[in-house]
């Protein structure tokens, strides 16, 4: 499985000396980003037609950041050079058999001389009034046409569409959540490395499904603490991260590090965080996305009582984060289990992220292959309780020669089309990041509008002074009722509301009459945020060229 991050590795020290010169001249803001503005006038100089540069900004900036990077702007660059030589600008150029160590840099009309007055020394600015030299300023663009919008933020400090989403939740979402309490009732407050976090992919299912060789088989090699054996070995959550060099990290460690997004599990206390450990290694893959590996769920009540912390709640933890969730099944395990079935409920709400591997398959043969697919589907439609048909990708992740004896040559040409599509997924993750993080935003923007409403209904069905302790105990325990009539004040939809049990249970924490009363401004706030706000950034950090 290769990810796409050659062209830089491919290209000469001449060469990326030129590129970063150039990169340098281009990124007017010296932040080491290029965004669409600076792109097209830097990319005019090619003299290509503008179809070509739009093609060119779409396969460089795959990521939809809105802006490249200089690993990403070499990438731009060698492709204009190719449309200059006649090539056509596709997805498959980059793989194409091109020397691209010797390729030469674009030709870009007028650039030496821009690069040649930018040497001269230039003359020093006089001072204003107040003795200071003045700064130049970008035109006044200002965000958003919401004339509702109290708060507006400057288009010029934005610089990519994860920028503005970090500016958006500080502003707008956030002041939201900590006046209803949302990260006690729902999820932890988000910090700068929830956003910046490298998409991740988590792994799910009961002991010796092969999770962990799973990962080793897209790695090529085994991270740092891994053990795989026929009995339950993974005993913790195991982030497999990039780093320098090959190391594990403890989970109380790795939990307080503020650019690390792994904050939120410190509510789970010491017994999770002593189960919890991060494995980092240098790996091309690990660059563009992080792998979540989990313990084996186990079967039985006695099994379930024995762990010391909430493994339901950290695999929901972990779920809201994640891209991408895969539930591995074994041929010889196809029963699931109570935790596992709690495990399933608590994936609610990311249902678009779970994907089925029906892994080992190998080991049976094609007509008890067509047996245990259809058992699968069978227990899976009790637990998902969706009408919808899971996708199950089937085959045998592992370095181990495939048993063709039992598969037979149909069944190892449907196990490597099945890989494929598999990988093929997982190599889209990272294109697709972007558009993920946007999907959760939102999610948790509509799902925070929700309980601030709740929470202010509870708020005002309190009475001034007499009979609070038992109206509390009355709404807490018709809770559901509550909740109808918020849904039909507000006209909100059934299936954004929170689970009753889960909510009546935190709710057992609080005094009532202590809540925030509904601030219509704080909700008109996040609703220009999501009407025009996010639209509005959308438009701003699309492809320059559309």
């Amino acid at each position: 499985m290769e990810f796409d991050t050659s062209p830089i590795n491919r290209c000469s020290k001449e060469h990326e000396k030129i590129y970063q010169e150039w990169f340098n001249f281009a990124d007017s803001d010296g932040d080491g980003r290029l965004t669409g503005g600076d792109a097209t006038k830097f990319f005019a100089m090619s003299n290509l037609p503008r179809p070509e540069l739009k093609q060119v900004w779409a396969i460089a900036d795959s990521k939809r950041q809105g802006f490249l990077s200089f690993r990403e702007f070499v990438i731009a660059m060698q492709l204009v050079s190719l449309a200059q030589a006649g090539h056509a600008v596709t997805n498959d150029l980059l793989n194409a058999d091109v020397d691209f160590e010797n390729l030469l840099p674009p030709a870009m009309e007028g650039l030496d001389v821009f690069l040649a007055k930018k040497k001269k020394p230039m003359p020093k600015s006089e001072p204003d009034q107040n003795g200071s030299a003045p700064v130049p300023t970008a035109p006044a663009t200002s965000w958003f046409s919401s004339s509702k919008s109290a708060k507006k933020v400057s288009l010029t400090s934005v610089t990519s569409i994860v920028d503005g989403l970090k500016k958006l939740y500080i502003q707008k979402l956030k002041p939201l959540e900590i006046a209803y309490h949302f990260n006690d009732f729902v999820s932890p407050l988000l910090a700068n490395s929830d956003f910046d976090a490298k998409p991740m992919v988590m792994l799910l299912g009961q002991y010796s499904t092969g999770k962990t060789t799973f990962i080793k088989h897209l790695l090529k090699t085994s991270y740092p603490g891994a053990h795989i054996g026929p009995e339950p070995t993974t005993d913790r959550f195991v982030v497999v991260m990039n780093g320098p060099d090959e190391r594990s990290i403890p989970g109380n460690t790795i939990a307080v590090q503020a650019d690390m997004p792994f904050s939120g599990l410190t509510t789970f206390g010491t017994a999770f965080l002593s189960k919890f450990e991060c494995s980092q290694m240098p790996h091309p893959l690990l660059e563009h996305i992080t792998l979540v590996d989990t313990p084996g769920v186990l079967s039985g009540e006695k099994q379930r009582t024995q762990r010391s912390y909430d493994f339901t709640g950290v695999t929901s933890w972990f779920a809201a984060k994640c891209d991408l969730i895969l539930l591995l099944f074994d041929p010889h395990k196809l029963d699931i289990s109570d935790e596992f079935k709690r495990v399933i409920a608590s994936l609610r709400g990311h249902d678009d992220k779970i994907r089925v591997v029906l892994n080992k398959a190998d080991q049976v043969d094609t007509q008890q292959l067509m047996r245990v697919y259809g058992a699968l589907m069978w227990s899976l439609g009790k637990v998902l309780n969706t009408p919808e048909v899971a996708r199950v990708y089937i085959g045998s992740f592992n370095d181990k020669p495939m048993n063709e004896a039992a598969t037979g040559p149909l069944g190892k040409e449907l196990f490597e089309k099945e890989q494929d599509d598999l990988l093929t997924d997982l190599k889209n993750i990272p294109k697709k990041a972007c558009d993920r993080r946007i999907n959760e935003f939102v999610k948790r923007a509509r799902a925070a509008k929700i309980h601030a409403y709740i929470i202010g209904h509870l708020r005002k069905e309190m009475p001034a002074m007499i009979g609070k302790a038992k109206t509390q105990q009355r709404l807490i325990d018709e809770l559901e009722n509550e909740f109808g009539k918020v849904q039909r004040e507000f006209h909100l939809p059934a299936g954004d509301f929170p689970n009753v049990e889960h909510f009546r249970e935190v709710l057992g924490g609080y005094s009532f009459d202590r809540f925030e009363k509904l601030k219509p401004k704080m909700i008109q706030d996040v609703d220009d945020m999501l009407g025009y706000d996010i639209p509005e950034l959308l438009k701003n950090f699309r492809n320059p060229y559309d």
